[in-house]
């Protein structure tokens, strides 16, 4: 094939990944495809547009533009950068459609009541630059502590800062994966270690997998994890009178059921008297209707699918038994805060369920819950570092120290007061 014509289809299928990236290509034969194409273009639109520029530069200064083939590939190129600048300007969109969300439920203030906290370190054009090397210098990670018996899938790695913390806040991170992959080496480590940075002590756990686990085999072991981290977080720093939750697909919906199902004896087998309560709530991209209640096509098409007997088991009744596992049917007054994330061009679970999760929770809740709808934003946008989920990061962590402040103040207050 002549060098023309494979700079051509170089820059084709850049146009078509950016394409792709601000229009996933609906339906769920297509799925998997769009989602992996679309997320890896949106969140490293930079790191392509680069590539498309250097790769442009290199033809011409080699060959010059002597045909039509030539001619072709600058054009399409010219389109790709195009398209690759419209993925960046979503991405850097985040920062606001965060923000808004932020003061909208929680009041414009609400820095001042978290103390004016901020990222300490934030992420560095470096980090950008390098988005899979993961790691601060000023944070330890303690990795493969037990849980609960039962061999590795219930093993907990604590993250702290360095000098480590006194009676830190605690954040409790639950990996996806659809209920029968993931681990938790490979997610939600940014937010991981801005939050250790800022003085919280954080634990990522595995969790058993579905088809040898099944439901609610997965929330149980969630729900010991936390009973573990009230008796033992003390060790590393943490105070275990204040423990948030959040994870992404499947572990935002375990995030949401955990908060939505605090002290429920049928869910602590064995350990019923354990305090299960979660004092704020950041579920990303989650599973929220497990019924296809809300007549949502993509939700329906998911319920019906195989992978629902393959979480709930072959002799899960419907609907009784898909109700037990939806967080749209555990909405309670008592709800801790709540800040929903989600992505307008998810391939896997559609915004439109997020937005009748928040909906309804808000319908009934005592506390705010945020949302925040982020154009662009694939599934798993948080992954590693990008420009997206840097702001992503930024609004949570904000958002987790305000739900603290607001707590810790709200005890001084009571304190006071008796």
């Amino acid at each position: 094939m002549r060098i023309s014509n494979r700079f051509l289809l170089r820059q084709v299928a850049t146009a078509g990944l950016a394409a792709n990236a601000l229009r996933p290509v609906p339906g769920m034969p297509l799925s998997v495809p769009t989602f992996v194409a679309g997320w890896l273009t949106a969140e490293l639109a930079p790191h392509l547009l680069a590539a498309t520029a250097i790769d442009s530069a290199v033809h011409v200064a080699r060959r010059g533009v002597r045909t039509k083939g030539d001619v072709a590939g600058l054009a399409v190129a010219g389109l790709s950068a195009a398209g690759l600048a419209a993925v960046i300007a979503t991405g850097r969109g985040a920062r606001v459609e965060v923000e808004s969300a932020l003061t909208s439920a929680l009041g414009s203030d609400y820095r001042s009541v978290a103390g004016g906290a901020g990222s300490v370190a934030g992420v560095s054009w470096r980090q950008l630059a390098l988005p899979f090397r993961m790691r601060r210098d000023d944070v330890v990670r303690v990795r493969n502590l037990a849980y609960a018996p039962g061999g590795r899938r219930f093993r907990v790695d604590i993250y702290h800062r360095r000098d480590t913390p006194v009676d830190a806040p605690v954040l409790l991170q639950v990996h996806g994966g659809g209920w029968v992959i993931g681990s938790k080496d490979h997610q939600g480590i940014p937010l991981m270690l801005e939050m250790a940075s800022r003085g919280w002590v954080c634990a990522a756990i595995n969790y058993p997998l579905s088809p040898r686990a099944v439901w609610p085999a997965h929330l149980v072991a969630v729900k010991q994890a936390v009973a573990w981290l009230r008796d033992n977080v003390s060790r590393y720093g943490g105070d275990p009178g204040f423990v948030a939750v959040t994870g992404g697909s499947a572990g935002g919906h375990l995030a949401a059921m955990l908060a939505l199902t605090a002290n429920d004896p049928g869910l602590q087998p064995g350990f019923e008297d354990a305090d299960t309560s979660i004092q704020a709530c950041a579920p990303h991209y989650g599973v929220y209707d497990f019924t296809g209640e809300t007549g949502i096509k993509a939700t329906r098409q998911r319920v019906e699918s195989g992978l629902m007997p393959m979480v709930l088991g072959k002799q899960a009744r419907f609907p009784e038994d898909y109700e037990a596992a939806s967080p749209l049917m555990h909405l309670r007054a008592d709800a801790p805060p709540f800040f929903v994330v989600h992505g307008m061009s998810d391939s896997f679970i559609p915004v439109a369920e997020a937005r009748e999760f928040v909906r309804r929770l808000r319908e009934v809740s005592d506390e705010p819950v945020a949302y925040a709808e982020l154009r662009g934003a694939q599934h798993a946008f948080d992954i590693f570092p990008s420009i997206r989920s840097a702001a992503v990061v930024r609004g949570v962590a904000d958002f987790l120290d305000w739900a603290h402040a607001r707590r810790r103040n709200g005890r001084v207050d009571a304190d006071a007061v008796g």
